[in-house]
């Protein structure tokens, strides 16, 4: 079985006009996914995440700051990229709470895998500096939930956003029971993602693709760096931070893949779990700003996670 966790309150972060990250994103999304063909989605609304889930990524001090600068009417800049508006927070913590509520059923075994649609995406967002239109880490507290509440002792988080996951990669660099894979193209924002960022126990795996790489060099990155490390670590869970910015359509971006790129990535980390937890998979929306190439991709990973 597959869970879908969406609620309304994504619509409800608001952006400055012209802004990529804009709740159109999750209309394209419930549209993708609202056909005859997504009838079997065990569909939820997740509850807003208590605090204590944040702190699990970020200080304490740090999370109840941005807390105190969410305004009360109109909008409030984090950096140039990055706002609040007065929906954000409830917005931000309901995806918190998917992703944390996604690992619970995963972990219990009352789900095979659940996806997250909800916004905005998490991956940029380090321990103490949001940033990329992120806010909290939605993938790294995942991973630390399950190995905080449900007793994980390994973690994968594989991240096919076309942009690195530095915020995921800066909460978990020091942490052995948590693997980082990601593919995206290089040079791009945030600039990080080298392959020699390895982390301190060499549980960080980057595998940057040259701007216009297509669907084979992605391909050959997730089969030669990524697949193989995932296998060897032998995850409890595997999270996926399910980023599409990749899609030839997307205009922050380079790469040329297809809906059909995302499907066949799908499939491979499914089979990789199923041969090692179980088929235990979380995934969380990250990026991915042409409507028409979010909808589409969205729906092709949805589809092949739903043939579990």
């Amino acid at each position: 079985m597959t869970v879908l966790f969406h609620h309304a309150a994504a619509f409800e972060h608001r952006t400055p006009h012209g802004h990529p990250e804009r709740p159109e994103r999750m209309k394209a999304v419930r549209e993708a996914l609202g056909t005859a063909d997504f009838s079997g989605l065990d569909r939820r609304s997740p509850d807003a995440a208590a605090l204590e889930s944040v702190f699990l990524a970020h200080p304490e001090e740090w999370v109840r700051a941005i807390l105190r600068s969410v305004p009360s009417e109109g909008l409030a800049h984090l950096d140039s990229d990055t706002v609040l508006s007065p929906g954000t927070m409830d917005c931000v913590l309901r995806g918190v709470g998917a992703a944390v509520q996604s690992v619970d059923l995963v972990m219990t075994g009352a789900a095979r895998n659940a996806f997250s649609a909800m916004r905005p995406p998490g991956h940029h967002a380090e321990r103490t500096k949001a940033m990329g239109f992120c806010v909290f880490n939605n993938a790294a507290i995942a991973a630390l939930h399950a190995r905080t509440v449900h007793g994980a002792e390994r973690v994968a988080i594989v991240d096919w956003d076309v942009h690195h996951g530095n915020g995921t990669q800066d909460i978990v660099w020091s942490d052995p029971s948590v693997l980082f894979c990601s593919t995206h193209q290089m040079p791009l924002y945030p600039g990080s993602g080298a392959v020699s960022e390895e982390g301190e126990h060499g549980t960080i795996v980057n595998a940057p693709l040259k701007p216009f790489a297509d669907g084979d060099a992605f391909k050959e990155a997730m089969r030669s760096r990524i697949l193989t490390r995932l296998e060897a670590f032998k995850p409890d869970l595997i999270v996926i931070s399910a980023g599409f910015d990749a899609h030839w359509r997307d205009p922050l971006a380079n790469l040329m893949l297809e809906a059909e790129d995302f499907a066949w990535a799908t499939a491979q980390v499914m089979e990789i779990a199923d041969r090692t937890c179980d088929g235990r998979i979380v995934s969380l929306l990250e990026g991915g700003y042409d409507l028409k190439g979010l909808g589409d991709s969205v729906a092709a990973h949805v589809s092949v996670l739903m043939g579990a």
